[in-house]
């Protein structure tokens, strides 16, 4: 971490945990509220959280996952003995089991609001959740970009089919107009730019190549936000240093002046190899070809420090799929250890003058 850099963690971090919010159904209780898309109304904040659930009532020898079945409209529980031949249960957020893997929670998306964008009334009802078998294991980590009076929301979807990107529209975050499937597995990690760019929507994404290569950030571009083409690779991990075992985007990227040109500014996400760390750096793009980097953290911006950071359902991870600009104020909010909703302000110019 930059000496130079100023970090403002919220004094209330964590703003949200699973314990103030309901669950959706019974019988399930809330195991993560993390990771929210972030929109800015006049003064008031909005965010479209992941809320994961898991049920309650597992046999102590047993482990569940929750699935959305289709043909019924419903949630139904596969479970497995803790003894079975070859399971492997060692990450909490998966089981891996005859080949196949499954998640130990069911995520949607819902919505909350804040006006002074640290305390938050949380909806009770999920305001997207699982309705399509491309969508079976849940909904995850959105992004919301405003073009045109519209609010456009990608977010993961995650099934037995893979690891995809979906959308929908909506000019409220209530009523939501579902656009499917708009880039097939294995991807995820999608930002739309808030506006076009050579008479094209872009957008950056992230394939997770297996056996060759590592997962890096690729920009597309789009006549429409939902076909897709015209891939190009953006940035890769950085043998030795902050971001060396895989990146991905983050928020949605917004427009900055630096070093007297105009630009995009993308913050976005790193693993480290060992120990396993994710943290947040900040990516500048040029303003018209937003393939070419023009300058990158040297160090993170946001990394791991913090006990609830460090701790929790999945340790040693910040990342963020949101934040808004006030000025010099970059005020991001971010998923803690894969269970919490945490808030910080850092300084646009002291990022800046981070990038190499």
């Amino acid at each position: 971490m930059s000496p130079s850099l100023s970090i403002h963690r919220a004094a209330g971090n964590p703003i949200l945990t699973p314990a103030m919010v309901v669950a959706s159904r019974p019988g399930f209780r809330v195991v993560g509220v993390f990771n929210p898309g972030v929109l800015r109304v006049g003064h008031e904040t909005q965010l479209l959280l992941r809320v994961a659930e898991a049920p309650c009532d597992v046999a102590v020898d047993e482990v569940a996952a929750p699935i959305y079945d289709h043909p019924s409209r419903s949630v139904v529980i596969r479970t497995w003995k803790k003894s079975t031949p070859g399971i492997d249960t060692s990450d909490r957020r998966i089981i891996a089991v005859g080949g196949d893997t499954y998640l130990t929670s069911l995520s949607h998306l819902r919505l909350a609001r804040s006006a002074d964008g640290i305390s938050f009334r949380v909806d009770t009802k999920p305001a997207l959740e699982a309705a399509h078998p491309l969508e079976a294991f849940g909904l995850e980590d959105a992004r919301i970009t405003s073009i045109g009076g519209c609010y456009w929301i990608n977010y993961t979807a995650v099934s037995s089919a893979g690891i995809a990107t979906a959308l929908a529209k909506s000019d409220d975050l209530i009523t939501f107009e579902r656009l499917g499937i708009i880039l097939p597995p294995p991807n995820r990690d999608v930002a739309i730019f808030p506006e076009r760019v050579g008479g094209r929507y872009l957008a950056l994404h992230r394939p997770m190549p297996e056996g060759i290569g590592r997962p890096s950030i690729w920009l597309a571009s789009s006549p429409d936000l939902l076909t897709w083409g015209e891939h190009r690779l953006v940035a890769s991990p950085r043998p030795g240093k902050w971001d060396d075992l895989k990146i991905g985007g983050g928020a949605v990227p917004f427009r900055v002046m630096a070093f007297g040109r105009d630009a995009w500014l993308v913050v976005y996400h790193g693993v480290t190899a060992s120990p396993l760390t994710y943290s947040l750096g900040a990516l500048l793009l040029d303003a018209d070809d937003p393939s070419r980097v023009l300058g990158r953290s040297r160090d993170p911006i946001l990394a791991p420090e913090a006990p609830y950071e460090r701790e929790g359902f999945f340790g040693n991870v910040v990342f963020t799929c949101g934040l808004y600009v006030e000025g010099d104020v970059v005020r991001i909010y971010y998923g803690a250890a894969d269970g919490v909703t945490c808030v910080a302000d850092l300084s646009l110019a002291q990022i800046l003058a981070g990038l190499m």
